[in-house]
């Protein structure tokens, strides 16, 4: 069944402890921002980055919201591995979650759910579903497959978060680079792109949530890095660090979360990667 592109991702009437209990935990009074680490898109693990990486954010600029769709189901298990049972492609998704000033916020609650590899949704039981949490860092990591294709949609992967002590909960979804349908699927949108590379018979994925929550104190700023290959025209197979600056087609861009270009990642394409100056 296609998804309705109209409906809002936004429940700002939800409560944390509504959302908590659908998903089948208690509310949890943990802080939610952690100032003292400085966390890095791109990272393949849940471990702590190093400080003074770059951020892959902006100040200000939250995470798009889109529809939850028909397939949302509560009361998923905390896990962060959501392959048992299932074949397919082994992706493993990881990133950090900011709030508006760009601070990691820790014990943030992700719930994912996703098609198998035959574009289908299990409604019945909790197959390639389940919730888990940022750590201190405002880190997460997840290990799933890659979803399948259904009419009337491109490859994507669904996602709702909430922060501790917040009401709000930012509904939205995550999409593949290079997909041919992302051209034709009404509800996609190219802000939601996840960093994908292929890693042996598996891929990895990284992407960086920022929620429409206030800063404490003073905001982070985000370091200067040295680019890396930045200066020049943008060229597939050059590593790029954040805030690496490039021209393409006559404009500038400026990199947003530190990658590897490949072909069909050229800054156009991807506003994921590159923000047009």
């Amino acid at each position: 069944m296609p998804e309705n592109p109209h409906v809002s991702g936004e429940e700002p009437g939800l409560s944390r402890k509504q959302f908590i209990t659908a998903v089948g935990v208690g509310a949890l009074a943990v802080p939610a921002v952690v100032g003292a680490t400085v966390a890095t898109a791109g990272a393949a693990t849940g471990a702590a980055p190093a400080v003074d990486e770059p951020l892959a954010c902006t100040p200000g600029r939250t995470t798009v919201a889109q529809t939850e769709g028909p397939y949302f189901k509560p009361n998923s298990p905390e896990r962060d591995d959501l392959t048992a049972g299932v074949s397919g492609t082994r992706l493993v998704l990881s990133g950090h979650v900011f709030n508006r000033a760009c601070q990691p916020l820790s014990r943030v609650l992700l719930d994912f759910w996703q098609a198998d590899t035959m574009g289908a949704y299990d409604n019945v039981r909790y197959t390639l579903r389940g919730h888990l949490y940022t750590d201190a860092n405002g880190a997460y990591r997840l290990t799933t497959v890659v979803p399948g294709l259904y009419p009337g949609r491109t490859r994507h992967i669904h996602v709702k978060l909430q922060a501790p002590g917040r009401p709000q909960i930012l509904t939205t979804q995550l999409y593949f680079p290079g997909e041919p349908r992302n051209n034709t699927d009404t509800i996609y949108d190219p802000s939601l792109l996840m960093n994908v590379r292929t890693v042996g018979s598996g891929r990895e994925a990284t992407f960086d949530f920022v929620l429409n929550v206030a800063g404490t104190g003073s905001p982070t700023p985000t370091p200067t890095a040295t680019p890396t290959g930045g200066g020049g025209t943008w060229q597939a197979g050059t590593p790029y660090a954040a805030g690496a600056q490039v021209t393409y087609g006559g404009a500038t861009y400026r990199c947003l979360q530190a990658h590897t270009a490949q072909a069909g990642w050229e800054p156009p394409n991807v506003p994921a990667l590159w923000q047009r100056l």
